[in-house]
């Protein structure tokens, strides 16, 4: 059981990066689906969330507009697709699956499994 994140690197202001994240040994679509991230000196936050209960997906409001998330399920991966990035934006990006709450919880020790993480920078 692995969830295996990458695509993260060193965009300019303003500009755009797609993070993907695939899972082998059970079936994303069976889990919450979510995207974290965590900067230095703070506390990993949670970013973006397709329900599995519902298909609905949830956002941060510092990225609303400007990140969209999406899965594909035959390839079993998730996607993050990262719009106008901001100087706040650099963080280790993180995906998660939550077998249990639907997006309904941002905790993360609500979320079972864990990629392993993909640095963002932005910078010019």
């Amino acid at each position: 059981v692995q969830l295996q994140a990458s695509g993260g690197g060193l965009v300019q202001p303003g500009g755009s990066l797609k993070l993907s994240c695939t899972a082998s040994g059970f079936i994303l679509p069976h889990f919450a689906n979510a995207w974290f991230r965590q900067a230095p000196g703070k506390e990993r936050e949670s970013v973006s969330c397709i329900s599995n209960k519902d298909g609905r997906t949830y956002y941060a409001d510092s990225v609303k507009g400007r990140f969209s998330m999406s899965r594909d399920n035959a390839k079993n991966t998730m996607y993050l697709q990262m719009s106008n990035l901001k100087p706040e934006d650099p963080a280790v990006y993180y995906c998660a699956t939550d077998p249990l709450f639907a997006c309904d919880s941002d905790l993360d020790q609500d979320y079972d499994h864990w990629g392993q993480g993909t640095l963002v920078t932005v910078s010019s």
